[in-house]
């Protein structure tokens, strides 16, 4: 989750050349438009409205939404999905350490004495999504690969699309007091380790950072990335 308001692109925008970030209930959801359309993350419950307009106003339809690929298991990431592949028999993908978060039971939810048991617990969603995994490429974008990047959740991804530069991030990353800064303590699992997993995207090459709380990220963005990791491997010796 990352509920931080911050200034925002009006409803939806082209990011980059058939990627449209669209607006949905308390997060963006990134939409690949090609021959067919696939959707990063859902928004909450009732964001199928808000996708329904903008597929129209492009002239495209819920009915050409092929797989929703799904950054994390947090509700304002995936709370939207049940509502759309009912409308579109979308096929539904996220990592499997956050799908069998899903099925946590309210005893075990009540027992943890962290949030995040809780919040998947009273999460409605997509329990039998299909997996992916990291390293895994996906079609989309001429390729867009699966990179894992637990901390945030157990099964956090990020999507990296290469020939565009361009990487989804989920809440992986958040924007504090306009610096580039490491997922919500508040909100993470585990967020000793959602720091160390920057380091794996501090290895790419990257322009924009799709974010699902903010406005693209593109000043100076790989460097930017490089002195974040840096600070957590920094924390790691102290």
């Amino acid at each position: 989750m990352g509920l931080t308001r911050a200034p925002a692109y009006h409803r939806a925008v082209e990011i980059a050349p058939n990627v449209h970030a669209v607006r949905m209930l308390a997060s963006y959801a990134f939409l690949v438009a090609e021959e067919r359309l696939t959707l990063i993350d859902a928004g909450l419950p009732g964001s199928r409205r808000r996708l329904d307009a903008y597929l129209a106003s492009i002239g495209r339809s819920m009915e050409e939404l092929d797989r929703i690929l799904c950054t994390h298991r947090h509700p304002d990431h995936i709370g939207g999905v049940r509502e759309l592949v009912s409308a579109s028999g979308a096929e539904v993908l996220m990592h499997p350490a956050d799908t069998a978060a899903l099925r946590v039971t309210f005893r075990e939810a009540v027992a943890s004495r962290s949030p995040g048991p809780l919040v998947a617990y009273l999460t409605r969603g997509p329990e039998d999504a299909g997996p992916i995994v990291d390293g895994q490429m996906l079609p989309e974008l001429g390729g867009l690969q699966v990179i894992h990047t637990p901390g945030h959740t157990s099964g956090s991804v990020c999507f990296w699309a290469p020939a565009h530069r361009l990487l989804f991030t989920g809440d992986v990353l958040q924007v504090t007091r306009g610096r580039l800064a490491f997922a919500s303590l508040v909100f993470s699992d585990d967020h000793p380790q959602a720091q160390a997993s920057v380091a794996r995207l501090a290895e790419l090459d990257v322009r924009t950072i799709a974010f699902s709380h903010y406005p693209p990220w593109r000043d100076r963005t790989a460097e930017a990335l490089r002195a974040l990791a840096r600070t957590a491997v920094s924390a790691e010796g102290i």
